[in-house]
């Protein structure tokens, strides 16, 4: 089993969903008591946000990729970064290890295009809505992705900072988002992609108006695929 290699903290909401959904899927592939080989570098997200308002990508960028190095340096066999934000950033994070970044954009266009669709709604941060890095990726696979009005990037950006990043799930705020599915709905969108890993805490894209994405789940599946690809189903691993 390769060792994944994960940077979280962004926040550590959903970190800790990918860590229960990583070993997860790999108890359910080998069977038993199995659980993944991880290793977490947890940042502390207030000083991640704090570049991200000042527009300190170049910041952003340098400690993302110490963290990525250091993951490397410890044993990881590749590295995802746990947020669909900092993806702004993965590239140069990327090119600073010798191991795979597994990319959340392309993991997510990647499962869209599977199932047959090509204009998802992107729900995110207000930056991975408009600042163009995850749009403009997912068009280079063929995809055609939408955004939210303005007012309405602006009421998903708030409750992913201040209810989600806070471990708060507000049912109005959930209202608030299957509003603007449906909307989107109407305008043309055929699935929409949970565009920020916390996302998943306050709707089940299972049971919305249109095919959901849930890019957490997505990345998660991708590293346990990555770790397992020498693994066979129900093989018993002994050190």
């Amino acid at each position: 089993m390769k060792t994944i290699g994960l940077i979280g903290g962004m926040s550590f909401e959903s970190s800790a969903v990918y860590y229960r959904h990583i070993n997860e899927m790999v108890r359910s592939r080998l069977g038993g008591i199995a659980s993944a080989e991880v290793l977490m570098h947890s940042v502390n997200f207030a000083e991640i946000v704090g570049y991200q308002k000042a527009g300190r990508w170049d910041l952003a960028e340098s400690r993302l990729g110490d963290c990525a190095r250091g993951l490397e340096a410890a044993g990881a066999d590749c590295v995802l970064i746990c947020t669909n934000t900092m993806h702004l950033v993965a590239d140069a994070v990327a090119a600073r290890v010798n191991i795979p970044l597994i990319n959340i954009i392309d993991e997510t266009g990647a499962a869209i295009r599977a199932e047959g669709f090509r204009r998802p709604l992107l729900l995110a941060t207000h930056y991975t809505m408009e600042h163009g890095f995850y749009t403009e990726r997912m068009r280079k696979q063929g995809l055609d992705p939408i955004v939210p009005e303005e007012a309405d990037r602006q009421t998903v950006h708030d409750v992913i900072f201040d209810e989600l990043c806070a471990g708060k799930v507000i049912d109005a705020s959930r209202e608030a988002y299957l509003a603007i599915i449906d909307k989107a709905k109407a305008a043309g969108a055929d699935c929409v992609i949970l565009g920020c890993t916390e996302i998943c805490l306050l709707i089940d894209p299972n049971q919305l108006s249109l095919p959901g994405f849930d890019s957490t789940r997505i990345h998660a599946a991708a590293a346990v695929e990555f770790a397992l690809s020498e693994v066979r189903p129900g093989e018993k691993l002994v050190a």
